[in-house]
């Protein structure tokens, strides 16, 4: 199983950026899914997340509002569009499989994730 995560950049405080993770390797259809990011000398932390069906979505509080998860389960691919960026959110972004098929709401504890993707820098300046 691979993740593959893209769309990361560098961009002015403001400004817009969509990640897209693409899973080859089996199907996420029945998993829930999330994205976490990591700063300079931070720990991984969730960003948000939506269950199998995408009926159910979680954010991080600071990013409530500006950041918007969604899934295509036919073409295997979760999507984070990130709004309104600052300079905080600035980090490593990583999505990442839930390991319990079926999950009726979303874990935001790294140790709940199955698989994670290699990650993608966002940098926001000032």
């Amino acid at each position: 199983v691979q993740l593959q995560a893209s769309g990361g950049g560098l961009v002015q405080a403001g400004d817009s950026l969509r990640l897209s993770c693409l899973v080859s390797g089996r199907s996420i259809s029945g998993n829930a899914m999330a994205w976490f990011r990591q700063g300079p000398g931070n720990e991984r932390e969730f960003v948000a997340g939506l269950t199998a069906s995408g009926t159910l979505t979680s954010y991080k509080t600071s990013v409530k509002g500006r950041f918007t998860i969604t899934r295509d389960s036919a073409n295997n691919t979760v999507d984070l569009q990130m709004n309104s960026l600052k300079p905080e959110d600035t980090a490593v972004y990583y999505c990442a499989v839930d390991r319990t098929r079926a999950r009726l709401a979303v874990s935001t504890r790294p140790g709940d994730m199955e698989y994670w993707g290699r990650g993608t820098q966002v940098t926001v300046s000032s």
